[in-house]
């Protein structure tokens, strides 16, 4: 069950998304250009390859529109940064600003798309038209 927490913003810059998810003690979540909301993950991999041998990358859990809370997907970036620890990676993608990933987040959501037709609709923009249908 969800807690609500208070803010406590000297744990970092709550316009970042690793001072955020510190500040606010949970993932960030942003909605999508499609309507779905996605919670972000940074994620840490060794790619072994010479001094900065860990890159960095950002995991959006795409989470159901209607019913139960369960994840309906995924989008991740490429490696975004690297560095010579994991520590040194994760610091790197956490000064990534808020606007920067959510810009992150709807480049990826577009590229899914591409030449798939229809996109699904916002929540809202289904929810008008289905009332103006019914009236």
């Amino acid at each position: 069950m969800a807690q609500f927490r208070p803010a406590d913003h000297s744990k970092g810059d709550a316009n970042t998304i690793g001072g955020y998810m510190a500040v606010h003690d949970r993932p960030a979540a942003f909605e999508g250009s499609d309507g779905f909301s996605y919670s972000v993950e940074l994620m840490i991999d060794a790619t072994g390859h010479g001094h900065e041998s860990f890159g960095a990358y950002i995991l959006f859990v795409k989470w159901a529109r209607i019913g139960a809370q369960t994840p309906e997907g995924h989008l991740e970036t490429e490696y975004l940064v690297h560095g010579s620890s994991e520590a040194e990676a994760r610091t790197r993608i956490g000064a990534l600003p808020l606007s920067e990933v959510k810009r992150l987040l709807d480049l990826l959501i577009e590229r899914s798309y591409q030449g798939r037709g229809e996109r699904p609709r916002p929540w809202y923009d289904a929810m008008r038209d289905e009332s103006e249908h019914d009236s």
